[in-house]
């Protein structure tokens, strides 16, 4: 399977910088607040057999953070995984010349983020039947919109006129 090149992780990170940032604007937090949202991005390289999926550009796992802080009021802190699917990214961009690396993993963090903000701030949980994660997909992917849809960087209004099916539902913040 591919495999993002090193030169890649440079947007990789550049993209993760504007997710977090156009998120947390939306949210209306601070990007100090972002350490209080537990999570980290991993790539292909680094997942294991559950975190592979053969449909999804990023699959969002959870994990427990072990906490030793003396300060600290619990011991575990919810912690969740971005599971880059490399390959699947890069065969979309392959096969769609539309497409550019940027703007889809900019896409891509900023789904994964507004999940990681309703879960951490309870909006929604986790673990849920299937019929609520469609309605929570298509709750998040309408708040994706909104964050993005004014947002300047090329090729983005491609990606989300792409993902217009997805935003069936009405959102209420």
């Amino acid at each position: 399977m591919a495999s993002f090149r090193q030169d890649e992780f440079i947007i990789l990170s550049d993209a993760l910088d504007i997710a977090e940032d156009a998120t947390g604007n939306y949210f209306k937090f601070s990007s100090g607040q972002w350490k209080n949202y537990g999570y980290d991005v991993k790539t292909l390289s680094s997942l294991s057999g559950g975190e592979i999926s053969n449909f999804a550009l990023a699959v969002l796992s959870k994990g427990m953070r072990v906490l030793n802080d003396f300060e600290s009021r619990t011991k575990g802190r919810d912690f969740y995984f971005i599971c880059l699917q490399d390959h699947l990214i890069l065969k979309a961009l392959n096969r769609d010349g539309n497409l550019a690396l940027l703007p889809l993993l900019v896409y891509i963090f900023t789904h994964e983020l507004v999940h990681i903000v309703r879960f951490c701030n309870f909006f929604q949980r986790f673990d849920v039947p299937d019929k609520e994660r469609v309605e929570e997909e298509e709750v998040v992917h309408s708040t994706t919109y909104e964050i993005l849809k004014d947002f300047s960087l090329s090729n983005l209004d491609y990606i989300l006129d792409s993902y217009q099916g997805h935003r069936i539902c009405q959102v209420v913040v």
